[in-house]
Formats: C-alpha cells, sequence, structure tokens
C-alpha cells in the first residue's frame, strides 16, 4: 500500500499503523504530532489507527531553542 508522508510516496504492508510507520522511519514518538488527512492524531490512538491506500500524513517535530526570557 501507498500513502505520501511529508509529501513523499512510502510503501507500506497492508494493516500498517502509525507506529509501524514511525518505526519503519526511525522516528521517535515523542517528539512529534502527526496528521492524517488534515486530521491530528492522538499519540494514544498511534496503535489503532490503521493506514489506508492514498493517505496523506503530516509527521511535525518540535525543535527545542529559541530566546532566553532572562
Amino acid at each position: 500500500m501507498q500513502i505520501l508522508v511529508n509529501g513523499v510516496e512510502q510503501d507500506l504492508p497492508a494493516g500498517a499503523n502509525v507506529l509501524m510507520l514511525l518505526k519503519q522511519l526511525d522516528i521517535a514518538p515523542e517528539r512529534i504530532a502527526i496528521e492524517i488527512n488534515l486530521t491530528v492524531i492522538d499519540r494514544a490512538a498511534y496503535h489503532d489507527r490503521i493506514f489506508c491506500e492514498g493517505d496523506k500524513v503530516e509527521i511535525i517535530s518540535f525543535i527545542g531553542g529559541g530566546e532566553d526570557a532572562n
């Protein structure tokens, strides 16, 4: 099955869930947010959310930093 992840086609086995995709991409789930077909997926649902052919996925990473408030 093919899905689109951040604009790049990815092949996944039928029945793959969000956690399987993250493992395939070597991405830790703790510091990211996942959007599938314009809907943000709750981290607790990563195991239950099964992909469908043609799903559009955006993976957003959180980056620390910024200006010191002092």
